[in-house]
């Protein structure tokens, strides 16, 4: 079922740093008109009606990964206006920080969509400079290095 993207959209997101600090986890995307090689986006997603942005967190990386957020903190939040398949969207995103129990496998990992869809994820480095997948949502990248540091 296509997403509708005639509204702006609540998310809440998580950078996640894998144990030894160099990397943060990623959702691996499939290619898209903007992006031909597919794009890496923060692990979470939309907050529900009736639910604050921390509870989504929680139960987004429950649901989709089966673990749980230790020293879970928020940072900030950040807006996202970005074309997906031509089409305009419009998040607005909870950014936190915390690390995962359990923590994803370094190769082979995955995440399982509200619709069943089962997805990569990867650990990304947080030296990224160079990389040809972007990583979404882009204005998140400041805080990205501010958890690194």
């Amino acid at each position: 079922m296509p997403i509708d993207r005639s509204y702006i959209r609540v998310k809440a997101m998580l950078i996640a740093p894998s144990t030894d600090g160099l990397r943060h986890l990623v959702s691996v995307n499939a290619p898209s008109e903007e992006n031909p090689v597919g794009f890496h986006r923060l692990i979470g997603g939309s907050v529900e009606l009736g639910e604050t942005h921390q509870e989504a967190i929680v139960r987004e990386v429950d649901e989709e990964l089966g673990a749980r957020i230790v020293d879970l903190r928020h940072l900030g939040v950040v807006e996202n206006i970005f074309r997906y398949n031509g089409e305009l969207g419009h998040e607005i995103v909870a950014l936190y920080s915390g690390t995962l129990d359990p923590a994803p496998a370094d190769e082979g990992g995955t995440l399982v969509e509200s619709d069943g869809s089962v997805v990569p994820v990867v650990w990304r480095p947080f030296e990224d400079e160079g990389m040809a997948t972007p990583l979404y949502p882009t204005n998140a990248n400041d805080w990205i290095r501010r958890v690194r540091t």
